[in-house]
Parts: structure tokens; C-alpha cells; sequence
């Protein structure tokens, strides 16, 4: 199975990396600056624009068989690449025939009245995006939805009953992304994560 990842170079990112590896993917790694692409077996930078057309963009994800979209802006070009960039991926995906598409959202991204005042240009970003990628495109999604990101060590366990508010440890957030990208039972789903007591290999069974 081949995957490419968008926004290689993140901190969530980086580690669904890891564990792709580990599983034995062909990963096409796309970001901004491909020379910071952590070097891992089986994982090849590319340079991914996305403020590039659709056009470019699918020529970029030819024979690849996924697609896990994992970039952010870090609030510097929400319109153009947390919102338009992902839309943009998505029609990429389905003009090269590409139907598995694993997105990186955010805890609440489709329920406004629990967003925080905060973040709201960021939540209005992801909503758009999340709500194209349900209601606009024919793709076999699954949403994951974690909340506040930590730079903590990951338990390698997770939950995924509703629980409100959490923070959750990046590297956890990155194993959930590789473990569901083959997962049918997660496709059209929408899914919260928060810290558990279940081993991530064993949520999706």
C-alpha cells in the first residue's frame, strides 16, 4: 500500500511517519521544505504546494493508494492551506482515482457552539474543510478528532468515548492516524480521541 502524507513535517505528522514505517508503507512524504522530511526506510520527500492547483497537486499522488492529510499553518494561511490546501487534496484524490482519505482535524471542529473563542478562525478552517470532504466528495474519509495537542510521551492507548475537553499526547494522535488508514470500520466516520486505557492496535479490531 502506498500513502502520501501531507505536511511531512509536523509534529503529529512526523510521528504517523514513524509508525507508517514501521508497518512497511511506501510513504510519499509531501511538504513545504522536503529536505526537513525525517529520513525513515520506505519514505520519500516530495515538495507539496498548497497553493498549487489541483491539477499539480493530483500529478503529485498518481499510484498512490491513500491519503493522509496532516498539514496546518499554524494559524499563517488557514484559508489557503487548513481549508482551501485540504480541499484541494481532496479533488486531487478523486480526479487520480484515489478513495481512502485520512484527515487530521480537531476536537469540536463540526460543533461551533463548543469552539473556543481562542481559535476560531482555525475552527472555521477545519469545518469548511471537514464538511467538503463529508458532504462534496464520494471518498472513503475517516475525521479524527483529538483534542489540545501535548508534547508529552504517548501511553500508546487512547478512548474514543465522547469525554469533552482533553489533551492528548502528539505521538499518540500519529499512531491513530497510521493504525486507521486500513481500517473499514472507521471509513465515514467522524472520530473523537482522548487519552484511554486501550492499546491503539487493539481500538480497531
Amino acid at each position: 500500500m502506498k500513502i502520501f502524507l501531507a505536511g511531512s513535517t509536523g509534529r503529529v505528522a512526523t510521528e504517523t511517519l514513524k509508525k507508517l514505517s514501521e508497518k512497511g508503507y511506501d510513504i510519499i512524504a509531501g511538504a513545504r521544505h522536503p529536505e526537513a522530511v525525517v529520513a525513515l526506510p520506505q519514505v520519500t520527500p516530495v515538495r507539496l504546494d498548497l497553493h498549487a492547483s489541483v491539477g499539480e497537486i493530483a500529478e503529485l499522488i498518481k499510484g498512490c493508494d491513500a491519503i493522509i492529510f496532516a498539514a496546518g499553518s499554524r494559524g499563517k494561511d488557514l484559508l489557503q492551506t487548513d481549508a482551501y490546501g485540504a480541499v484541494k487534496l481532496m479533488q486531487a484524490a478523486e480526479k487520480v482515482g484515489i478513495k481512502r482519505f485520512v484527515m487530521l482535524s480537531a476536537l469540536y471542529s463540526l460543533t461551533p457552539e463548543k469552539w473556543p473563542d481562542s481559535l476560531t478562525d482555525y475552527y472555521i478552517a477545519k469545518y469548511f474543510a471537514d464538511n467538503h470532504l463529508i458532504s462534496q466528495t464520494q471518498l472513503d474519509y475517516t475525521i479524527i478528532q483529538p483534542g489540545a495537542l501535548v508534547e508529552e510521551e504517548g501511553t500508546g492507548k487512547i478512548s474514543v468515548d465522547n469525554q469533552g475537553l482533553s489533551r492528548i499526547a502528539i505521538s499518540d494522535v500519529g499512531a491513530v492516524l497510521a493504525e486507521v488508514l486500513d481500517k473499514q470500520e472507521t471509513f465515514k466516520k467522524i472520530i473523537e480521541i482522548h487519552p484511554g486505557d486501550t492499546l491503539i492496535s487493539q481500538v480497531w479490531k
